[in-house]
């Protein structure tokens, strides 16, 4: 089938009156030169100069008088049906064949449970977290903004870290989430939080909140810690 739309497109064949004496020529004509250059000849190709040859002697049968009323039916009906579906299959196979290069270029793996040590502390939210903080950096009579800046001091997020951790030994592994906060300056208090947030990450202490709006507490990891500040 191959071979025969070739010949058809290269003629520009109109399918539906197919010139079966031409058509058949240049087939067997190219299976002969298939011959010579010692190429294997597939029984398909064979058979469908057959089927040309066949058709081609059909047509050449001499009709029925015009008075009888039986229709003959065109010899070349059968492989102009099988044409079409072949182009149809053709376009298809194109299709998804294109599909199948597109898909080459993507990976797909099964879903991947993430590392529970990853995700955020139990019973406790990014809001509640940042919520705390503002009400903790709120402007009171124990964090008063000087009248004169002299100097900018800097505050480093590794002394605040060591700080958390010293309090923390001092106070049993475990403190309120506002003691982190009672006093200090703006900046000291960014720094403070920004340590906070980084011994999370480092999983060096564990932020607990047994429900909504209730007091949050800082651990160190591995400790337990309930709801109240006793222990």
């Amino acid at each position: 089938m191959d071979l025969l739309m070739h010949l058809i497109e290269k003629n520009k064949i109109d399918i539906y009156d197919i010139p079966i004496a031409e058509l058949t020529q240049q087939y067997t004509d190219y299976l002969e030169r298939m011959r010579k250059f010692n190429m294997e000849v597939a029984s398909s190709f064979l058979l469908m100069a057959a089927t040309l040859l066949q058709i081609k002697a059909r047509m050449m049968l001499p009709k029925k008088a015009p008075g009888e009323n039986e229709e003959q039916e065109d010899p070349r009906i059968d492989l102009v049906r099988r044409i079409l579906e072949y182009k149809k299959y053709k376009r298809v196979s194109g299709v998804l064949s294109d599909m199948a290069s597109q898909m080459t270029q993507f990976v797909a793996r099964p879903p991947m449970d993430l590392p529970k040590e990853h995700l955020p502390p139990k019973n406790l939210s990014i809001e509640a977290l940042v919520k705390a903080f503002h009400s903790a950096t709120a402007l009171s009579e124990s964090v008063q903004i000087p009248s004169a800046l002299v100097s900018t001091e800097v505050y480093r997020i590794e002394d605040k870290m060591n700080d958390l951790l010293v309090y923390l030994e001092a106070h049993g592994d475990r403190m309120l989430f506002s003691e982190a906060f009672q006093a200090g300056a703006r900046g000291e208090l960014i720094a403070t939080f920004l340590a906070l947030l980084e011994l999370l990450r480092l999983h060096m202490v564990t932020v607990r909140q047994r429900q909504s709006f209730s007091e949050i507490y800082i651990s160190r990891r591995g400790e337990n810690s309930g709801d109240s500040a006793g222990t």
